[in-house]
């Protein structure tokens, strides 16, 4: 009897003391991020408990963080910026900057981030038959409802009632574990890896975008902007069949690394609003033939005129990038010629399309992920502050706890006219294998403050 009572004890302060070594990433301030204990809750039936082991560094997630501006970068933007770019610079700083918000999505307390996450079972409930300990699983970050009339349609994505990791208030998934739905975590086949699983986040926003806007094998694409969601749709699009895409951005190295990705053809274009009627022209004499669907994935002013004017009458333009809250384009003559405009929020009903991608590589998101970090306080800022301060990265922090030891020699992404000149933006460090047992490792997106 003792002996039995003894054994209880044990086992209790052992699950105490995992209780009190789970940590994670907490945002509390400022460009305050501080490592900390966090305290999961139980363990539901339909739930499993999940060791995080890659997590990708988002723009929501810098956006959250990176809440100053140094005011020599002020100044230099308001001297050099198009009217819709300063629009931008002074509603950064004066309304996101002193609030941490993202969009509608306002941090009024501490909370861990990151929500592009993949990671090992640990612990399933007591109903879960789908997964066992062990599994190597992809995380959808959202919790709906599945009460209300959107989520009986199908559109969860628009839930009123949504927990996404990450957003406030609800805490993400940068932590050495989490508990999560059985039923939002999708099982990786043996040659996709939990990076390549993490990546099913923002892979999932180009696979939503491609269904509303119908891509198919008949579909010329343009593409408005070649940032991380840029580069990740025209991969989506190519998967979806698109025969020609066309891509555009201000950055001449985005463009190269576009290039290299399958875009047909790369457009510089300026930050003026003033020629967009020239750099139409230069579109579709890029494109050859009419311009299906447009996709911004920027949202300025600029980016969405030029959007509109450029796709074909009876097109379709789609606004991913949501940049501004409000914008002024010429929405009467595209109505005129009945031109779409379809919304693009989050996903729905994704992850299993995008592990299929990545398991028949029709798509390859590898070339994306530039940056590796471990999960300790100074590598964790580290990797906040090279994703805010853009550059060099693509899907830049790879943070991990376990030990990871980078190979000699790193191998970068060539410009598409084999110049080297711009490999830095998407220098892609490989890792020597790493103890699967050990804990998380997070990773960020190509990021460049000069973008429109």
């Amino acid at each position: 009897m003792a002996h039995g009572g003894g054994g209880g004890a044990d086992l209790m302060a052992c699950k105490q003391e995992e209780e009190v070594e789970n940590k994670a990433a907490w945002l509390l301030g400022i460009k305050t991020l501080k490592i900390q204990p966090y305290h999961l809750p139980p363990l539901g039936p339909l739930d499993v408990k999940v060791r995080i082991k890659a997590l990708g560094i988002c723009g929501s997630d810098v956006h959250h963080f990176k809440v100053k501006i140094h005011f020599a970068i002020l100044l230099y933007w308001l001297l050099l910026a198009a009217d819709d770019v300063l629009n931008v610079i002074l509603e950064y700083c004066f309304h996101d900057h002193k609030t941490m918000r993202c969009a509608s999505f306002v941090v009024k307390k501490p909370m861990v981030i990151g929500h592009e996450c993949a990671g090992i079972i640990e612990e399933v409930g007591s109903e879960v038959k789908s997964l066992a300990v062990g599994d190597r699983v992809a995380l959808e970050p959202g919790i709906s409802c599945r009460r209300c009339n959107l989520c009986k349609e199908g559109r969860y994505n628009l839930c009123p009632e949504m927990k996404f990791f990450g957003s406030p208030p609800t805490n993400g998934s940068l932590a050495n574990k989490v508990v999560h739905p059985a039923n939002l975590c999708f099982k990786l086949p043996d040659n996709v890896s939990l990076e390549e699983g993490a990546m099913c986040e923002p892979l999932s926003v180009g696979v939503h975008a491609c269904r509303r806007a119908q891509i198919g094998p008949g579909t010329n694409v343009l593409i408005m902007g070649a940032g991380p969601i840029g580069l990740i749709t025209l991969l989506a699009s190519r998967a979806f069949g698109a025969p020609r895409v066309v891509i555009v951005d201000v950055d001449d190295c985005r463009l190269s690394i576009a290039k290299n990705l399958g875009a047909d053809e790369i457009i510089h274009v300026s930050t003026n609003i003033q020629d967009v009627d020239e750099e139409v022209i230069k579109i579709q004499n890029a494109m050859g033939s009419g311009i299906d669907v447009s996709f911004d994935c920027v949202g300025y002013n600029k980016t969405m005129t030029t959007a509109l004017n450029a796709t074909q009458s009876g097109g379709k333009v789609c606004l991913i990038g949501l940049a501004l809250t409000e914008m002024t384009v010429p929405l009467t003559p595209s109505a005129a010629r009945e031109v779409d405009v379809i919304g693009i929020f989050r996903y729905r009903n994704t992850w299993p399309l995008c592990i299929e991608f990545l398991k028949t590589s029709k798509i390859d998101v590898k070339p994306l992920i530039t940056h590796r970090f471990r999960f300790s306080q100074e590598e964790v800022e580290q990797a906040f502050e090279t994703s805010a301060g853009g550059g060099s990265a693509i899907k830049k922090a790879n943070l991990s706890t376990s030990k990871l030891i980078y190979k000699g020699k790193d191998t970068s992404l060539k410009t598409a006219g084999g110049d080297d000149s711009c490999s830095e933006l998407a220098v892609s460090a490989r890792l020597a294998p790493f103890d699967e047992e050990a804990a998380p490792t997070a990773f960020t997106e190509f990021r460049k403050t000069s973008s429109y």
